[in-house]
């Protein structure tokens, strides 16, 4: 069963994707399924606030499209020459790099978490440089190098020189001449001769017109400058490819570089367009549980415009694992359990929820059997299509699934329907799982008012208008072959048992005879959540690096030496060669502590500051001076 399609997350991943700019983070997006570890999880849903608020602030991130740069970078690699237009797309991207960079280190102020990202950018000024230097207009330019300049200098003389001769030419023998101007023909240059007076211009024919009454002659004269010009133009080739060559080369030392900030840009292509979509839909950020509870305030659904939908209040969990839900035909019923869903399985692909506040528990599972009753054919096919996946669905589930079912028991004799709906919802509570149903039968009715953890819930009616309000209110109401399609299709005989129970009686239950063997519901090995471990105290956090430890930054595994510990925000700073970093505790792993390192009282001035500082500090311990200590950023 598509349960995407059903419950219309294919429609919100369209809108997604075309939020992402690079094609990776689409495909990723393409693929999304839901989170399964409660840690992952609450990171995504941390990113997608963190870059809402950073759009929110900033703009939009200049995040380029980088799938012909990794093309690009290939063909360099692999030792092919890159044409100008390349080089210039390769400049372009480094451009963006350079400017997200920026965009990331402007979001520092706010303390947001995702603009440490920068320190991952590589932003190849060299080589940026020297494509801008080299590489205008599409084409190589011509101080590019200076015997290239020499050279088209050279070119330009040349075939100036030409046209001289040529309007000189046609100036003595005006009287052989068909027209007033020379011209190109063939990449030769040619005067316009009259054919009877074509001997009287010594010269090479190299075209004549379509009449046949002039004839185009390339001058003997001209024809020795234009073999200068040839071999000109061969060594400014020559030229060109040279300056390509360099510049390719720089492209292929630089693809290490390239490709991992390709990375970093489809990573933040990817998170950013969380952000987007959370803007567009209007929505929040919710709460994770793991306590089997769904509470959404002023719910509505994604697709549905903000200004006409009711708001959807809805709450379960608890005591109560299912709500039945009864009311008329157009009341809301298909598009309230759908909202309840969808909002729940966006929650738990990291995205914000179209709520105003929500708590949503993860689900292993979420599945689905929805079909408007008034398009169903009540023929035998479309029973058959319904009891199929209904069995499917009991098979998948356990306590921690979470399932919806639109019009259950419809498309057959309504007496042994509203049997088959009570046995189904009877194994939906056995397998303790949350569920939503739909239906019109009393009977189911009065089943949730009788039966612990099952609730009713209505959609309201306007009684003075006759018209739905599409608002749910919780705690109120508003001959076949289906037995044996059913036994036949796999349904275990204990619930046919209690369907022919609740349909006609407790005798009709026993005395009936069509169920030949005892099917079993085969309960398939599941998805398991992973819930998060309780967090660590503050004062625990404080004391997890010490000065001097020797850490692995991550992603990048690069060691450093921790020179300040982690502060409030959970964010240590770590000297690596060369540079010192601001980077969060969670991308950091202790290598050797400091007591193994060092011994104690050690003077970590000496790996931490400036052979100058020290100079200036101890000279301050003596006396009075008005040298300063310079601290690096």
């Amino acid at each position: 069963m598509n349960i995407e399609k059903q419950i219309e997350f294919d429609k919100i991943k369209e809108k997604w994707a075309d939020l992402a700019v690079t094609g990776q983070a689409k495909e990723i997006i393409n693929n999304m399924a839901f989170c399964l570890s409660e840690s992952d999880l609450r990171r995504q849903l941390k990113d997608t606030t963190d870059s809402r608020d950073l759009i929110e602030k900033l703009g939009t991130p200049p995040l380029p499209d980088v799938k012909e740069i990794k093309e690009i970078v290939v063909a360099a690699v692999r030792g092919e020459c890159l044409p100008p237009y390349q080089l210039e797309r390769t400049e372009k991207v480094l451009v963006a790099i350079k400017r997200l960079k920026d965009y990331l280190g402007r979001g520092k102020i706010y303390g947001n978490h995702l603009a440490y990202y920068d320190e991952n950018l590589e932003t190849c000024d060299s080589l940026r440089e020297e494509i801008s230097n080299k590489i205008r207009g599409g084409a190589v330019d011509d101080y590019a190098s200076k015997n290239l300049l020499q050279l088209r200098k050279q070119i330009a003389k040349t075939e100036e020189q030409m046209k001289l001769k040529a309007t000189q030419i046609m100036r003595k023998g005006k009287e052989y001449m068909s027209d007033s101007y020379s011209t190109l023909r063939n990449g030769r240059l040619c005067v316009p001769v009259k054919k009877e007076c074509k001997l009287k211009v010594p010269g090479t024919v190299i075209d004549k017109s379509a009449t046949g009454n002039t004839f185009f002659i390339e001058p003997l004269s001209i024809a020795k400058y234009y073999e200068e010009l040839q071999l000109i133009r061969v060594n400014e080739e020559n030229e060109v490819y040279q300056v390509l060559y360099t510049l390719t080369s720089m492209v292929a030392g630089a693809a290490d570089i390239i490709n991992a900030n390709i990375e970093v840009i489809e990573k933040l292509d990817f998170i950013f367009s969380k952000g987007k979509l959370s803007i567009d839909l209007d929505a929040a950020e919710p709460e994770i549980n793991t306590e089997r509870s769904i509470v959404l305030k002023d719910a509505r659904h994604p697709l549905m415009d903000k200004s006409i939908s009711v708001p959807l209040q809805f709450e379960m969990g608890g005591s109560t694992r299912g709500i039945i839900i009864t009311g008329p035909n157009t009341g809301g019923k298909t598009i309230a359990i759908k909202t309840v869903m969808l909002n729940c399985i966006m929650a738990q692909c990291g995205l914000h929820v179209t709520c105003r506040e929500a708590s949503i528990c993860m689900n292993s599972s979420y599945l689905c059997d929805i079909g408007d009753g008034q398009n169903l054919a009540e023929n035998l096919s479309t029973f058959s299509a319904h009891i199929k996946n209904i069995l499917q669905i009991l098979e998948e589930t356990d306590e921690e699934g979470f399932i919806i079912m639109d019009e259950l028991g419809s498309g057959t004799d309504p007496v042994e329907g509203m049997g088959i709906a009570i046995a189904v919802l009877e194994e939906l509570k056995k397998k303790g799982c949350l569920f939503l149903v739909t239906t019109h039968y009393p009977e189911v009715k009065e089943y949730a008012e009788r039966t612990q953890g099952v609730i009713n819930a209505k959609m309201a009616f306007d009684k003075e208008t006759l018209c739905p309000v599409y608002k749910m209110v919780t705690g109120e109401a508003g001959e076949s072959c289906a037995f044996y399609i059913a036994g036949k299709l796999g349904m275990p005989g204990s619930m046919l048992k209690t369907a022919i129970f609740h349909a006609y009686g407790k005798d009709a239950a026993r005395d009936y005879n069509i169920i030949e063997k005892e099917n079993v519901i085969k309960q398939q090995k599941g998805n398991k959540i992973k819930k998060i471990k309780p967090k660590k105290d503050q004062n625990t956090l404080r004391n997890k690096y010490k000065r001097g430890d020797s850490v692995m930054v991550f992603p990048d595994k690069k060691t450093g030496i921790v020179c300040e510990p982690v502060n409030d925000k959970g964010v240590l700073r770590v000297q690596l060669p060369g540079r010192k970093i601001w980077i969060n505790h969670k991308r950091v792993k202790l290598q050797v502590a400091t007591t193994e390192l060092y011994p104690e009282n050690y003077d970590f001035s000496i790996i931490f500051d400036t052979i100058e500082n020290r100079k200036t500090r101890h000279e301050m311990e003596r006396k009075y001076t008005e040298k300063t200590i310079e601290y690096n950023s």
